[in-house]
């Protein structure tokens, strides 16, 4: 894998125990370990040439479970402030279904990302959003991404099972869409650029990183106009 050249920095959000994701070779140094979210994130950070480029929920040996939750909001709007892509690891149990979504850290992540802040005359703008999305189990994406095969076309839908409502709100939302319909499974079929996050495969993630967060700087940067959530 190529090291990243770009000077983007990042922020990375993940649900940091999800066990449900594809397993990963083993280090010598830990055999019997359990693939997490986590450990993909560490892949990552070893593709970055400039590790103060990259932020992620926690600090390295640092539990922020140990702390109030006043003072892990402060620290992770610090590091979401100082980057300029935020990207979301999508996996299969990355929402408790079992708890609101408001009581999640994802969401908050992702809204404070978009938001935009001023400090000492400092404006730090809306966040790019690069969803990737991570195999599950047995190596599918298909609770994130499908490929539509029909007589006239090859359409991708983005079901985001399990998913948080403010990721499936950020994708489909370009205001007044180019539309065809010629497509035999009669769906409404969106043509880029349609959704404000760049959502990608690990493995298209993996191929060409630079060429993903150029995508989604560039969908942050363009002169379309988007239907945001709201941020409240």
């Amino acid at each position: 894998m190529s090291k990243i050249n770009k000077g983007y920095k990042v922020f990375i959000s993940y649900k940091y125990g999800d066990s449900s994701v594809l397993q990963l070779p083993a280090r010598q140094d830990d055999e019997t370990r359990l693939t997490t979210a986590r450990h993909y994130v560490d892949i990552i950070q070893e593709a970055f040439e400039d590790m103060s480029h990259i932020n992620k929920g926690e600090k390295d040996g640092e539990d922020l479970s140990q702390f109030k939750d006043e003072t892990i909001e402060s620290k992770l709007r610090n590091k979401i402030y100082d980057s300029k892509v935020t990207i979301v690891l999508i996996s299969p149990e990355m929402r408790n279904m079992s708890e609101d979504e408001d009581e999640q850290w994802i969401p908050w992540e992702i809204r404070y990302s978009l938001r935009e802040t001023t400090r000492n005359d400092r404006t730090s703008h809306r966040n790019a959003i690069l969803g990737v999305v991570l195999p599950d189990r047995w190596g599918r994406y298909s609770y994130a991404i499908t490929t539509t095969n029909c007589f006239f076309c090859s359409c991708v839908h983005y079901p985001l099972t399990n998913s948080f409502t403010i990721l499936k709100q950020l994708v489909f939302n370009r205001k007044n869409p180019e539309m065809k319909s010629d497509c035999t499974k009669d769906m409404k079929i969106y043509i880029s650029p349609h959704s404000y996050m760049h959502l990608v495969t690990w493995d298209e993630f993996i191929e060409n990183i630079d060429r993903c967060l150029d995508a989604a700087v560039a969908l942050s940067e363009s002169s379309y106009e988007w239907n945001m959530p709201k941020l409240n």
